[in-house]
């Protein structure tokens, strides 16, 4: 379909390099305004579809990072006591009834909207929200997140349900550190992004680091996905394939030799017992 190609040559001229089958899912987003599950190790690019995607729709980009212990609370809103206290000291002397009060104190001027709330009341355009690492909130967390991503729309109490004027384009992303539930994937269309083969690597590589020379590019990915074969602390991902180019070029580079290995393992690996390993290897 001409729309698909045009997807993934408007996500190339932002230089991510996308596939048929990842184009055609983020397709049905913008066409049947369903959220986007993204699974996959770490470091594969599931966090720049997103942004990618954004800057696609020149729409602004809500993300909202989890972490374990995230509640709704923190993810939706918060009252800004402080001010809120501001506010009844200089009420005192107002003729004011409580309830005139409360309705002051419990409104707009001070809601602290956060990432779930600024993604429902977006006034001008539909925004992206990124809702990146599901797999590292807790399992309450993620049942809240189905009546969100069923119904668009929040219930604040002191002001009522917000619904969603401009329907958000929802990215999840998931490393599977564990099992998201059957109700959330059946809300979710589903992709699985894996590390790029050889070929689709290389030619991130030079989308990323204009004037690299090809033989670079390809001892570097080579080597990176030689690397993911091993037993590692942690793989490499993409990121860090570009990070070695990049620095390999930095130091005049050429092509990849042992002494250029050495210089910059700690670019491509990120811990002491996996240099220390790949070095016995050299």
């Amino acid at each position: 379909m001409k729309e698909i190609s045009d997807i993934i040559q408007a996500l190339e001229k932002r230089n991510y390099v996308a596939d048929e089958e990842l184009a055609t899912a983020l397709f049905l987003v913008l066409k049947l305004q369903k959220p986007l599950l993204i699974e996959g190790p770490p470091g594969v690019g599931k966090t720049e579809v997103a942004l990618a995607l954004a800057e696609h729709l020149d729409a602004p980009l809500i993300r909202l990072q989890c972490y374990e212990g995230l509640d709704s609370a923190t993810a939706i809103y918060e009252w800004n006591y402080q001010k809120q206290l501001l506010g009844i000291k200089l009420q005192e002397q107002s003729h004011l009834s409580v309830e005139e009060k409360e309705r002051h104190i419990f409104g707009p001027d001070f809601l602290l909207e956060r990432p779930l709330l600024q993604a429902i009341s977006a006034k001008d355009k539909s925004p992206v929200l990124l809702i990146d690492e599901l797999d590292r909130s807790d399992e309450e967390f993620e049942a809240f997140l189905l009546e969100l991503l069923s119904a668009f729309q929040i219930s604040i109490p002191e002001l009522g349900t917000i619904k969603a004027v401009h329907r958000p384009y929802v990215i999840l992303t998931s490393n599977r550190t564990r099992e998201l539930s059957d109700a959330l994937r059946r809300r979710c269309i589903y992709h699985w992004l894996e590390y790029p083969d050889h070929q689709k690597e290389v030619s991130i590589v030079k989308k990323r680091l204009n004037g690299i020379e090809h033989q670079l590019a390809e001892q570097v990915v080579t080597w990176v996905q030689q690397l993911r074969e091993q037993k590692l602390n942690k793989t490499p991902g993409i990121s860090e394939t570009i990070d070695w180019a990049e620095s390999l070029m930095a130091l005049g580079h050429r092509e990849l030799s042992r002494k250029a290995m050495e210089q910059t393992l700690g670019t491509v690996l990120k811990s002491a017992e996996d240099i220390e390993r790949i070095k016995t290897q050299l």
